[in-house]
């Protein structure tokens, strides 16, 4: 907890500077809740000091909090936890599988999805209006975890069960 402190308190002391650590400075706006969100609105890209102060600090503060007893809401998020390789390597197949299906959808093929006629195109060629709505990305990464779910507990299950050397690795 005192490490989570000392980086929130760090991140602060920086910002409130504004001499280093983020490439773009906050500024005063026309409300407390603009200027809030401006001080702490900082940089991933270009890489920025203050971004990881910001993510980590209450990160490690909700660690802390969660370290002793984990809340019968999050428990169901445990089994991914137990086994993260196994949910890693099911979860880029079926992200893609779902690309390709709605691909279909919208445009009535997928050719270009596996072809790359120049290497400033690969891996794909892009096709008018390619991408979805963040809306779209985030139901699908819902659909994913939730279809995941039964695979990976199953696969807990089993590794809580056995006893094999590369049950480890999954």
């Amino acid at each position: 907890m005192r490490s989570a402190l000392a980086i929130i308190a760090a991140f602060f002391l920086l910002r409130a500077v504004s001499l280093y650590g983020d490439p773009v400075r906050w500024t005063i706006q026309e409300s407390v809740l603009f200027t809030a969100l401006s001080f702490l609105n900082t940089s991933k890209y270009p890489p920025s000091l203050l971004f990881p102060l910001v993510t980590l600090g209450p990160a490690l503060v909700l660690l802390w909090a969660m370290d002793a007893r984990t809340p019968q809401i999050f428990r169901p998020v445990l089994i991914f936890g137990k086994v993260p390789m196994f949910y890693f390597l099911l979860q880029i197949p079926l992200i893609h599988l779902i690309i390709v299906v709605l691909c279909y959808a919208r445009y009535g093929h997928v050719h270009w999805m596996f072809e790359s006629p120049t290497v400033g195109q690969f891996p794909i060629t892009r096709p008018p209006g390619w991408g979805f709505s963040l809306p779209v990305v985030f139901a699908i990464w819902i659909l994913v975890v939730l279809a995941l779910y039964p695979l990976c507990r199953w696969f807990a299950d089993v590794k809580q069960e056995r006893s094999e050397a590369w049950l480890s690795y999954f």
